[in-house]
């Protein structure tokens, strides 16, 4: 998103304080300091992980710093989701029934670290390769390069980082997290702001992709 030269420490830093900037440690019952301490030890990773990576670009990311609803509840990080340049909040589609979404799950392949805070690598919100193809078939595509699909955590993060990740047309499936039953979340715009829905996992979307990263994870352990 800009023509400096990308230094992943730097960008490790920003999203640090952007997450401070919308009083993430208030929602976590801490102070920005602890939350900071918390989290701080994943600098390295970050850098480490993004080496030989791009710059970011409005449909790619190295990296992602990522909050689990283990700190923060799923409700509170959406409130604080835009679209770029816009001020109104992310909210939960009606079609969730009360208590529905703590039962979305991270799938077994993601193999996300335990803990309150991870990295996510070379993120893709797959509008070039899996716009309007149902999740089942996205799947087939992100599994075939070596990758695996985001979780809802996941695709907040990424909404929350970069708002111009989610744009007109260019919406996602976070076929990482599942229920049991034929249900994908999905991030799309409704409104005038980010909307958290779900779709049929054999329905295609012409506005909707299915975003993906590396598999590998840095957590705090």
């Amino acid at each position: 998103m800009t023509d400096a030269p990308f230094d992943a420490g730097t960008e490790f830093d920003r999203q640090l304080d952007r997450l401070v900037e919308l009083d993430y440690p208030a929602l976590a019952k801490m102070t920005a300091d602890d939350f900071r301490g918390l989290v701080e030890p994943l600098r390295a990773a970050a850098v480490a992980g993004a080496a030989g990576l791009p710059a970011p670009t409005e449909g790619r990311v190295p990296f992602l710093l990522v909050i689990t609803r283990e700190l923060v509840p799923v409700e509170d990080r959406l409130a604080l989701t835009t679209l770029a340049g816009k001020r109104k909040p992310g909210f939960l589609d009606r079609h969730y029934a009360e208590g529905d979404l703590a039962r979305f799950d991270p799938i077994k392949e993601l193999e996300v670290p335990a803990g309150p805070a991870y990295l996510l690598f070379d993120v893709d919100r797959g509008d070039e390769e899996t716009l309007n193809l149902a999740p089942s078939s996205a799947m087939e595509v992100i599994t075939g390069q070596g990758r695996l699909p985001l979780s809802i955590d996941e695709g907040l993060a990424f909404v929350t980082l970069y708002p111009a990740a989610l744009a007109k047309n260019k919406c996602f499936s976070l076929v990482g997290s599942r229920c049991g039953d034929k249900r994908v979340p999905a991030i799309w715009i409704s409104q005038g702001a980010p909307k958290l829905g779900w779709c049929w996992y054999g329905n295609p979307h012409t506005w909707l992709g299915s975003a993906s990263a590396r598999p590998e994870r840095a957590g705090l352990e």
